[in-house]
């Protein structure tokens, strides 16, 4: 589909899916199972070392930001380069605002957070560590929710293809 000059897909490409679906696994491993950060984090606070299992976990969890902040800036890239689908007809305008919105900030924090803690990390800015453990994550947490809440809302209430667009095409 067009609109003036500029190409709107009818759907997101294979590619854009997949780097989607594996930001989104990864996300949610760093979410719900930040253990190993966080015992390195208390270690350090308390005892101003961490031990090597201790380093070993927390290292897991900074390369899935790692991970996370490459496939998002693919995520961007191809973006740019393929387009996005438009958004459904039956979105009323107010909505489609707040998705637009609620995007960039998605973007903007899976960016920000992994940035966030290599400076915690890797650089030992506690400020930037409380940061990226108490306020983004909270922040990404409610904007998560509110993703998964406005794709369920176009499946069941607007039955539009939003959510089959991200996942099967």
């Amino acid at each position: 589909m067009t609109r003036g000059a500029t190409y709107y897909p009818a759907s997101f490409s294979l590619a854009q899916r997949v780097l989607h679906w594996l930001t989104a696994v990864l996300v949610f491993f760093n979410l719900l199972l930040p253990d190993g950060m966080n015992e390195w984090r208390k270690a350090i606070r308390r005892a101003g070392s961490a031990s090597t299992d201790q380093v070993a976990s927390a290292n897991i969890h900074a390369y899935v930001g790692f991970a996370i902040i490459a496939l998002v800036i693919l995520r961007l890239i191809l973006r740019s380069v393929q387009g996005v689908p438009p958004s459904p007809p039956e979105e009323p305008a107010l909505f489609r605002l707040g998705a637009k919105a609620a995007h960039a900030a998605l973007y903007v924090l899976l960016i920000t957070m992994p940035i966030s803690g290599v400076a915690a990390y890797y650089f030992g800015y506690g400020v930037a560590g409380d940061l990226h453990a108490d306020v983004l994550k909270v922040i990404l947490w409610i904007l998560v929710g509110a993703h998964v809440l406005g794709a369920l809302v176009h499946h069941f209430y607007w039955k539009s293809d939003v959510l089959k667009r991200m996942t099967m095409g």
